[in-house]
């Protein structure tokens, strides 16, 4: 493919008419298509365009002229800088629309289906302080504005999220709205205690400091675990913040640490370090416990969660005689919750560490007709499981962004369940998989969730039938 040649071009006074998929402004001179980010459908606005394609050009809007009736203006200060809730400049019911449209336009240009019926899209009741899981970064080199940089003073340290498009600078957060308390205490605390003891915060161009991130994970029932990573290890400030941490913050259920000198920020394969309570808290969806460890996956929405794993249930439909496969389980969080509605579930996980989280859900539940494996989805499901387990009746399938590989799709194919339930965050890779099994299912409901308000994810859900 021809690469994209780069250049400078302004185009003045052009309005926005449409936002499509992963957030992408549209505008249009003649017949060529621009897209820009940060635009809203009525804003005229000016468009330095740098990077002209055959099909489309790119551009970055540099100035509104005249701003849409949609627009409104953001209630985090941290908006302009911080990579996270792109799109607070939206109205909430017009957030909604244009992920619905996301859906709808995936499952048309992509899935091939001329006029997809997509059922009204479920709206958060809260668009504030819903998540249940929080993860900052510690950085020598907090985000300075232009002005506060042209003065000369030097980088400060920060404890907050990525500016946008860069990894290498931090917005210093002061408040957040994305998680109820105690989140923006705890983590204000942390920083304000560690600046006064001169810890050094990470440097990541370098690979160099102390203090690495900080994750705060809260439940419904009250219970909050904070998790944080070191560097390395220096049991002596370790302890000096964990227990100035504890003092400050009596409530905690759980301190756990890592120690993580690996050249990135995931913590799987690391051993955890116990500092007070329990080493995992609970939650609860649909009356199931789920016991969360710090690197557990759990749907970071909880109350949303709950209606996405209903909606799964309600597509089951079945009479408590299935055998259903739910792939990619995670930590079971699916499986558990329709397990009472079916024969037997088999659930198959990459990650060994989830499928025993899965494993500990079902028996806390009194759950015996689940059953978990481990492994490469493709070398998983085999012919082998299927003679072992009974051929699935119902296939569920929650992949991640890039959605499920071509073998996997294949051997469902081949297979041939009565049912595929399809969950997806990424309605372009779920529409992409749809269409290779368009000769064998038919498309019979597809519904959008919205699981992260002020951002242009979604969350979808669709329903597969054999021909």
């Amino acid at each position: 493919m021809r690469k994209g040649k780069r250049v400078s071009h302004l185009i003045n006074n052009i309005e926005v008419i449409d936002i499509i998929s992963e957030g992408r402004s549209v505008l249009k001179k003649e017949d060529i298509v621009i897209f820009a980010e940060n635009g809203v459908p009525g804003d005229f606005v000016d468009v330095e365009v740098f990077k002209k394609r055959s099909s489309y050009w790119e551009g970055r809007i540099i100035c509104i002229n005249k701003e849409s009736a949609k627009r409104i203006k953001p209630f985090c200060e941290h908006f302009y800088q911080c990579g996270g809730c792109k799109w607070q400049f939206l109205k909430y019911e017009d957030q909604l629309f244009y992920k619905e449209k996301q859906v709808k336009d995936a499952f048309r240009k992509i899935g091939k289906i001329e006029a997809p019926d997509v059922i009204g899209i479920i709206g958060n009741k809260a668009d504030k302080y819903y998540r249940n899981k929080l993860e900052f970064t510690f950085s020598n080199k907090g985000w300075l504005d232009k002005e506060t940089f042209s003065t000369g003073i030097p980088f400060k340290e920060a404890l907050g999220f990525h500016v946008r498009g860069m990894f290498n600078k931090i917005v210093d957060l002061k408040e957040c709205y994305l998680q109820a308390e105690p989140s923006n205490s705890l983590r204000n605390a942390i920083k304000e205690y560690s600046l006064s003891k001169k810890y050094d915060f990470f440097d990541i161009e370098k690979q160099d400091g102390f203090l690495r991130n900080l994750l705060v994970r809260t439940t419904q029932t009250g219970e909050t675990m904070l998790i944080l990573s070191f560097f390395y290890e220096d049991i002596s400030k370790i302890n000096d913040l964990l227990n100035h941490v504890s003092t400050k913050f009596p409530e905690l259920s759980s301190i756990v640490y890592f120690i993580n000198d690996k050249k990135n920020d995931t913590l799987t394969g690391l051993n955890p370090v116990l500092f007070k309570g329990n080493p995992y808290i609970t939650d609860t969806i649909s009356g199931n416990k789920y016991r969360i460890s710090p690197i557990s996956f759990f749907q970071t929405n909880t109350l949303q969660a709950e209606n996405l794993y209903n909606i799964v249930k309600s597509y089951l439909d079945g009479v408590g005689e299935e055998v259903v496969y739910d792939l990619y389980t995670g930590t079971g969080t699916i499986a558990n919750h329709v397990a009472n509605q079916v024969k037997k579930v088999v659930g198959i996980e990459y990650i060994e560490e989830a499928i025993s989280d899965a494993k500990v859900n079902s028996e806390i539940n009194n759950i015996s007709n689940t059953v978990f494996y481990a492994g490469d989805m493709v070398k998983v499901l085999n012919d082998e499981l299927i003679a072992k387990e009974g051929k699935p009746d119902v296939i569920i399938t929650d992949p991640p962004r890039v959605g499920m590989h071509e073998d996997v799709v294949n051997k469902i194919i081949e297979l041939l369940p009565k049912k595929v339930i399809y969950v997806s965050c990424n309605p372009a890779t779920q529409a992409r998989d749809v269409l290779l099994m368009k000769e064998f299912y038919n498309v019979d409901k597809i519904q959008p969730v919205d699981m992260f308000p002020h951002t242009h994810h979604v969350e979808n859900v669709v329903l597969l039938n054999r021909k």
